[in-house]
């Protein structure tokens, strides 16, 4: 019956959003207000154009890969984890998220692109989105939380063609499936990019399946992943534990540290894991529970976050890593300088309060922290 129930509601909510008048492209160019911040994304991506240049890229397969760079206008006096958009265009900077310059790159410019800019070190932040994403959601979440985690670092968007509906789960996991190919030959362009030293690599949701597959598909060319790629970030990630496992063992032990950030109550996993009739989503565990400690404890750098206990505005919990400003912080302040976040430093960072001890697992609110590597003998 709860099952059932969580169904209903959600398809409801789908339906009424299917009802709702066509929602207007949100990436109409507008000038930057003053006291704005101005986040600028490399966005790559394997959606079709679409004629409407406030959408730019619609909800199907492309023939190739597109590259363009986006500006996204941040508004001031906002709160972080926040994402104002307009509800109809043009937005108001002042107000809302906005893009005030767009501009497509030709394949061959994307070496020259990936040159940092600014006080931006040579690291490149690649944020892979999830299901149920519309491309102008994508590049806005993506510069909401570049700018709110203060990331040093070239931001990269890959986009794949998620057509933005609930229902389409199907669909979107197809999608996600065909773009393996060409998120693995844009981490090879970062990987031989003289200008990149380090690659950070985090995803989202269903985002995770393709992101692990493209370093999976390095991987056995490379017999590994090269040490540029220094982390890998799952947030929320909608994948089999199972599975997950499989595809960290065809890696290898030449592979980037991993952080999963989980939540028990996390919605949309368990709507994921309805649909898919299968076990618990990776991204929905309880790492208190043994099972799941034991399905990774062997498996070398590996952490889980956690996020249970974390109140934002994601009325669904699955968005707790960019709403939630703790959260927000600790991307920004360990995992994208390279930081490892375990049990021994916890007390030493602002965004995690922990207690208890870490060799039996008693970590208290609001992020848990399950690090195998700090309990072995």
């Amino acid at each position: 019956m709860r099952w059932l129930g969580l169904f209903t509601i959600l398809i409801v909510h789908a339906c009424l959003i299917a009802c709702a008048p066509p929602k207007q492209g949100l990436l109409r160019v507008v000038e930057p207000g003053s006291g704005t911040s101005q986040i600028s994304v490399i966005a790559a991506t394997t959606r079709a154009p679409v004629e409407d240049q406030d959408i730019l890229y619609g909800g199907d397969r492309g023939k190739t890969v597109s590259f363009s760079r986006i500006v996204v206008s941040v508004p001031p006096k906002r709160s972080a984890g926040t994402l104002p958009l307009p509800r109809r265009v043009p937005g108001d900077p002042k107000k809302n998220f906005v893009a005030t310059a767009v501009a497509l790159i030709d394949k061959s410019q994307i070496a020259a692109e990936f040159r940092a800019r600014g006080p931006h070190k040579r690291r490149a932040f690649v944020f892979v989105h999830g299901y149920s994403t519309t491309f102008d959601q994508a590049v806005f979440r993506f510069a909401q939380l570049v700018h709110d985690s203060d990331a040093r670092a070239v931001p990269v968007l890959f986009s794949w063609p998620s057509r933005g509906q609930i229902l389409d789960y199907k669909r979107d996991f197809d999608n996600a499936s065909y773009s393996r190919s060409d998120l693995a030959n844009l981490l090879e362009a970062a990987i031989t990019s003289p200008s990149i030293d380090e690659i950070v690599v985090m995803a989202h949701s269903m985002g995770a399946w393709l992101s692990v597959e493209a370093l999976r598909q390095i991987a056995l060319k490379r017999n590994g992943i090269p040490r540029k790629i220094s982390s890998l970030i799952l947030a929320s990630p909608d994948l089999d534990v199972g599975v997950f496992r499989r595809q960290l063992e065809d890696i290898g032990p030449k592979r980037p540290h991993v952080t999963i950030f989980v939540a028990r109550n996390d919605r949309a996993l368990q709507l994921s894991r309805f649909i898919s009739r299968g076990g618990t989503r990776l991204g929905g565990i309880d790492p208190s529970q043994e099972n799941y400690r034991q399905a990774l404890s062997d498996l070398d750098g590996i952490t889980v976050l956690d996020l249970s206990a974390l109140s934002s505005g994601d009325r669904i919990n699955h968005a707790l890593y960019a709403t939630s400003p703790d959260a927000v912080r600790l991307i920004g302040n360990r995992l994208l300088q390279g930081q490892i976040i375990t049990d021994a430093n916890a007390s030493r960072t602002t965004a995690v309060d922990t207690l208890g001890s870490a060799a039996t697992f008693l970590i208290a609110a609001p992020i848990m922290i399950l690090d195998h590597a700090a309990n072995a003998p």
